[in-house]
């Protein structure tokens, strides 16, 4: 076969199989509906844990609970699904109010580094920074 004919068709199928991914739901982002899906989400693959009421993100793409021990249950979207974490300090390697209502983590695991994440309240963005080793400013 031509190199001439082997090259668009080659391109025209990895553009199909590509379009046929995201038609079929592919590309889609999962979204945390509310804190009882979230709480859902978390118990499904923690049952033991005991945690406080989640605080979602804006968009709804993660959830933030406080656990014993001073440690913090997140559920984040991943694709058309979710992962859980538990995590402590220990875990972060930095922390930041980068703006009000958004916390930048960088955690110390490389197999998921960080992000960050949006809230409605800067008072909630506060507070989660501050449960996860950030330090309180004094007022």
């Amino acid at each position: 076969m031509s190199l001439l004919l082997l090259g668009p068709l080659v391109v025209a199928g990895i553009a199909l199989v590509v379009a046929a991914v995201h038609f079929t739901g592919g590309s889609k982002v999962a979204t945390i509906r509310d804190p009882a899906h979230a709480l859902s989400l978390f118990l499904t693959d923690f049952p033991n844990e005991k945690p406080g009421a989640p605080e979602l993100t804006s968009e709804g793409h993660s959830a933030f609970m406080s656990l014993t021990g001073d440690r913090t249950g997140i559920v984040q979207s991943f694709g058309d699904g979710f992962f859980t974490r538990v995590i402590a300090a220990t875990d972060i390697a930095q922390i930041r109010l980068s703006r009000p209502g958004v916390v930048t983590i960088r955690f110390r695991d490389f197999t998921w580094t960080g992000g960050n994440f949006h809230f409605d309240q800067p008072a909630t963005a506060q507070a989660i920074a501050v449960s996860l080793g950030l330090p309180r400013k004094e007022t």
